[in-house]
């Protein structure tokens, strides 16, 4: 993930280690391409911070101030970046934690040295309440979970089926499982629920592999990072290594430094977990550095799989046997490398199936110097690299990518393409070389493939003033409905600064419904699923097209989006049929009976509630069951 190089030099300089991209190969640092020609726009800004055009359709509003946000900063260790603990950032993650119907913001805080032996107060996170009028209010410290520990990523599940969404938050130190009380505060429970672990934790994913109806928990692990034995360049730590970028000292790591393993742990269903690492054949043997995890149904048999974006080392991809275990199928499918055989610093992960075909596709953030990789599903959970021919590479090689999403920006049926960019080295700002520390986001529309070979993306430039042409440290971001007007908006979490929020302001008048999934029993097996539907499948066929939306707790860059689920209808002002694969294995078809609404569907229950205009309607549609 972090895209950073760290030229590892020995008696001369060996390329960086960035995470992200693998730079040139080196003794340690990330994972990146060779250095590209440095790139500038017409007023000689590097392109990761220009680019901008006067004209254009305006996607985005920068409405952070007004939203009530910019009071919060994000903090992670000092400006300098002198080591690698201070420069992943953090994950953000919607919820709606009260169970108003709007979605709130909770957003991951990093930490310092000093607030760790006690010398100054502790960066807190920030959970802010949606207050339904376009402005929200930070309630971290009341709510209780304002983590104050070095904070990284964060997920959420309804870990115990009471009907309430929870917040798994990884840390450098212990980590916090905060258990929703139902009254607008949390409970840390990780320690009794036996899953705090210690050195550093980044990602997490939820998902019921084993079919029992609880909810369980895969935590990924970055650098065992030991403040006794600091990773300063040329020292013991580093095997005597000078870790450099483009010939510049910058922190060492990842590669060159010890990894910290994953876990996963089956829920027990009395509130302990139990690691079953081993036991399940997902044991990261080789203590790679990951980052972002997500449970999702790959190949269409109801059972979760689990997917890992691990920096500067193969990804992982861990097919559900059915049994209680997994099949490593990192290299068979084609996930682990990049198509030139290289790994690459995987940051981010977007999962969605942008060509309608219902196979579901990735996106995968890396670092700068390379280009950032879309796995096209093939059937059968086999990818291929598709990046140059989708149109994705080339604009994305100058940037270092993190949080990212394929979400439908403008409600054509189509699932567009967004990530977040942020150098993690402060010193390229110092140099010619074509990037900057603070870059902008990109967004790509998609589009047909001129020459009918499918979908590809079209790069949307940033116009000057809209919230394209943020310039900023990127990390987390996070994707949703924030208002309940069909529309999908983002939250970024930079390093060392202010949250930023766009709202989507697309121009287009197209329908759209969306689906709060609630999960029940299968009547004919009598088998549970979690009750918050996580790794449910929804299938939407309307105007014309089968779309699929799967309903996920984790993803983006080790941080959770919405997780309701969206679908754009075009011009069509018939919502269309939706067939839903339960997590229980049951299958339920219902015919939607109108257009620009948020419903809740329960299992075996049909339409249990909709929201109009973002309040309950005074009726909720009747639906017909197929």
């Amino acid at each position: 993930m972090q895209g950073r190089n760290l030229l590892f030099a020995v008696s001369f300089v060996l390329l960086v280690l960035m995470p992200g991209h693998a730079q040139q190969a080196g003794m340690g640092g990330i994972a990146s391409g060779a250095a590209a020609t440095p790139e500038y726009d017409a007023q000689h800004r590097p392109i990761t911070a220009g680019g901008f055009v006067d004209k254009g359709t305006v996607m985005f509003e920068d409405i952070t101030k007004q939203a009530g946000l910019s009071g919060w900063r994000h903090k992670m260790g000092s400006p300098e970046k002198n080591f690698i603990v201070e420069t992943n950032g953090s994950g953000v993650c919607l919820l709606d934690y009260d169970n108003d119907g709007w979605l709130d913001i909770y957003l991951v805080n990093g930490s310092t040295f000093d607030a760790l032996d006690g010398k100054e107060e502790p960066p807190h996170a920030a959970l802010f309440h949606n207050n339904h009028d376009g402005t929200f209010t930070n309630v971290a410290i009341p709510a209780g979970v304002a983590n104050d520990r070095w904070g990284y990523g964060c997920s959420v599940a309804d870990y115990d089926n009471d009907g309430w969404p929870d917040l798994f938050v990884g840390n450098y130190g212990k980590n916090r499982l905060y258990h929703n009380n139902h009254n607008g505060t949390f409970t840390d429970v990780a320690e009794k629920a036996g899953v705090q672990l210690g050195n550093w934790s980044t990602g997490s994913a939820w998902g019921d592999y084993d079919g029992d109806g609880l909810l369980d928990l895969y935590v990924s692990g970055y650098v065992h990072f030991d403040r006794n034995n600091l990773p300063v360049g040329g020292s013991k730590a580093v095997g005597y290594a000078f870790c450099q970028y483009r010939g510049v000292a910058v922190n060492c790591g990842p590669r060159g430094l010890e990894g910290e393993p994953d876990h996963l742990f089956h829920n027990n269903g009395d509130g302990t977990f139990t690691d079953v690492t081993a036991k399940a054949g997902v044991e990261d043997k080789n203590r790679y550095y990951g980052f972002t995890a997500i449970f999702v149904d790959l190949d269409g048999d109801g059972r979760p799989d689990l997917v890992v974006g691990n920096d500067s080392e193969p990804n992982f991809l861990y097919m559900n046997k059915g049994d209680g275990t997994f099949e490593d199928d990192s290299y068979l499918s084609g996930f682990a490398l990049n198509a030139d055989g290289r790994e690459i610093a995987s940051m981010g992960i977007a999962v969605g199936d942008y060509e309608n075909n219902g196979l579901l596709d990735f996106f995968v953030t890396d670092f700068g110097d390379d280009y950032k990789v879309l796995f096209h599903n093939d059937g059968d959970a086999s990818f291929t690299d598709v990046s140059y021919r989708a149109g994705v590479a080339q604009p994305t090689i100058p940037f270092v990518g993190w949080g990212d999403g394929f979400f439908d920006f403008d409600n054509d049926g189509w699932l567009d393409l967004f990530m977040v960019n942020g150098h993690v080295y402060p010193q390229v700002d110092q140099h010619p070389w074509g990037t900057s520390f603070a870059e902008r986001p990109l967004y790509f529309r998609n589009v047909p493939d001129p020459h009918g070979k499918g979908r590809k993306f079209e790069y949307v430039p940033p116009v000057v003033g809209s919230g394209l042409a943020d310039v900023i440290p990127a990390r987390g971001a996070a994707f949703g409905d924030l208002f309940n007007d069909g529309k999908i908006d983002v939250v970024i979490n930079p390093v060392d600064g202010p949250p930023v929020l766009l709202r989507d302001v697309s121009p287009d008048h197209h329908h759209w419904v969306e689906l709060k999934l609630v999960g029940g029993v299968n009547p004919k097996t009598g088998r549970k699923s979690p009750r918050d539907a996580t790794c449910a499948t929804a299938y939407l066929t309307a105007n014309g097209m089968r779309q699929r939306r799967d309903v996920l707790a984790s993803g983006s860059y080790i941080g959770a989006n919405d997780r309701r689920l969206h679908f754009g209808l075009g011009d069509a002002t018939d919502p269309g049929t939706v067939e839903i694969h339960w997590p229980s294995g049951a299958k339920e078809t219902i015919k939607l009976p109108a257009v620009d609404l948020i419903y809740t569907i329960t299992e075996g229950k049909g339409i249990t509630g909709a929201l109009c205009g973002g309040s309950p309607c005074a009726a909720p549609p009747a639906e017909k069951k197929q």
